[in-house]
């Protein structure tokens, strides 16, 4: 059974960092990638969702 992220944050590049907000509540700052294929990735700590925009979908180097 799946289960919807938390929160869901669309992004204009690939390359984003997630430190689960609230301030001392949140957790270390992870840098992630969305990988072209999925256009999206979800944080390993707190399951938030990044989608990349579709007017952003071109290769960033």
């Amino acid at each position: 059974m799946s289960f919807p992220a938390p929160e869901t944050e669309v992004v204009s590049t690939r390359k984003v960092a997630c430190d689960g907000g609230e301030g001392a509540l949140g957790h270390p700052r992870v840098w992630l990638t969305i990988p072209q294929d999925a256009g999206f990735v979800e944080c390993g700590y707190c399951d938030k969702k990044f989608v990349l925009g579709a007017d952003n979908v071109h290769d960033e180097h």
